[in-house]
């Protein structure tokens, strides 16, 4: 019996966790990856690799322009090799193979390009994690529509920052902060992201335009990320059927959409880090592989797909940014270089090079290790 309970509790943990964070990931990797793809390809590049997850070979083919398409062992990324690269994460040149090239073949390294050549293909994988999310994103509320709750306040909790900023049951949200709210999803987003500041709240009451200046309490959340600091007024939304619908929209407006909430979640992200680096935010939230799994697997089973595509497009913009840090290895420390080399005139020496990636690997590799550290701490805490 405890064998054929293994067997159902892996079982379990697959269909529920690991599929679906599979899934996710694998979107969003294959996206970057086929950005930096699609770009060398249009610069006239030749693509050696082009690979889902590292490791052994499980299982691939060759295209009719020569590129190897694999899927590897461990799917936790991705890469594009080209030719002329040293390695996956091109650092640096292989001299060798250049030598071995025909007047040809060496036109069509990476190595070869231009800088400009160079950064448009580095850029495209991050670019290619935010388009991603606008297009799923647009795509969601065009095929879906956006369902809205009107900005009504119901109730307020004795003792709140709403009770002391004097907003009453029935009040409807008008603007904050001169931003017009249109929902009560815009009015939490509003609130949760300023804790602790002043705000000037406008409200429709009884059809008189009344201004409040409120004062959203800071409150820790613990959420399956960790825990939050946010901003709470103490407002219960309206029950009323009356007070919800759907609002459809076109392929213009949805395009909108798609664009302001991927730069919400690009806000929401360098706020975060900003107020990490001030203290204000604690590193509880840093996950890595394990807890997205966790994330993935509760999407999964409370928003089915949708909700699925709509984690992938946060996680797209998460991958994106990351990315395009100025820490070699990353996308972000190749442009660097190539800006450093754009203004001396030359690239930087191929041992100063290779140090600066040994130092971005370390980096890389430590935050990978904390992040891991976080999310077992964080499962232990739940068991």
């Amino acid at each position: 019996m405890d064998f054929v309970a293994t067997l159902w509790n892996a079982g379990a943990f697959m269909l529920g966790y690991l599929l679906p964070f599979l899934f996710v990931l694998t979107i969003v990797v294959f996206v970057h990856e086929l950005g930096h793809f699609l770009v060398a390809r249009w610069c006239g590049v030749d693509v050696k690799v082009f690979s889902i997850g590292f490791g052994r070979e499980l299982f691939g083919f060759n295209d009719k322009h020569g590129t190897r398409w694999r899927f590897a062992l461990v799917p936790l990324g991705g890469y594009v090799k080209f030719s002329g690269d040293a390695d996956a994460a091109s650092a640096g040149t292989d001299s060798a193979e250049i030598e071995t090239m025909t007047a040809q073949q060496r036109e069509r390294s990476f190595p070869a390009q231009s800088i400009g050549e160079r950064a448009a293909i580095v850029a495209a994988g991050p670019i290619a994690n935010f388009l991603l999310a606008i297009f799923i994103f647009a795509a969601s509320v065009y095929v879906f529509g956006k369902p809205v709750l009107t900005p009504r306040v119901d109730q307020v909790v004795a003792g709140s920052a709403a009770e002391r900023a004097g907003l009453l049951s029935g009040d409807l949200v008008v603007s904050i902060d001169g931003r017009p709210i249109g929902s009560f999803a815009d009015m939490q987003r509003a609130i949760s992201t300023r804790p602790n500041e002043t705000l000037s709240m406008v409200v429709d009451r009884a059809g008189a335009m009344v201004t409040l200046p409120v004062t959203p309490a800071l409150v820790e959340q613990s959420t399956p990320v960790g825990k939050q600091r946010i901003g709470v007024l103490g407002v219960q939304a309206s029950r009323q059927a009356s007070d919800w619908t759907t609002q459809q929209f076109g392929l213009v407006e949805s395009a909108k959409l798609g664009v302001t909430e991927t730069w919400f979640v690009v806000e929401r992200t360098y706020d975060y880090l900003a107020k990490l680096v001030s203290g204000r935010e604690s590193v509880d939230q840093l996950s890595g592989p394990i807890r997205i799994a966790q994330v993935s697997g509760l999407v999964a089973s409370n928003g089915g797909l949708l909700g699925l595509l709509n984690l992938a497009a946060i996680l797209s913009v998460s991958i994106g940014l990351m990315n395009l840090f100025p820490v070699p290895m990353l996308d972000g420390g190749h442009l660097m270089f190539y800006a450093l080399e754009a203004l001396r005139g030359r690239p930087l020496s191929e041992r100063a090079q290779e140090i600066g990636f040994k130092l971005g690997l370390g980096l890389v590799l430590m935050l990978m290790l904390f992040v891991t550290w976080n999310d077992l701490v964080h499962v232990r805490s739940l068991l």
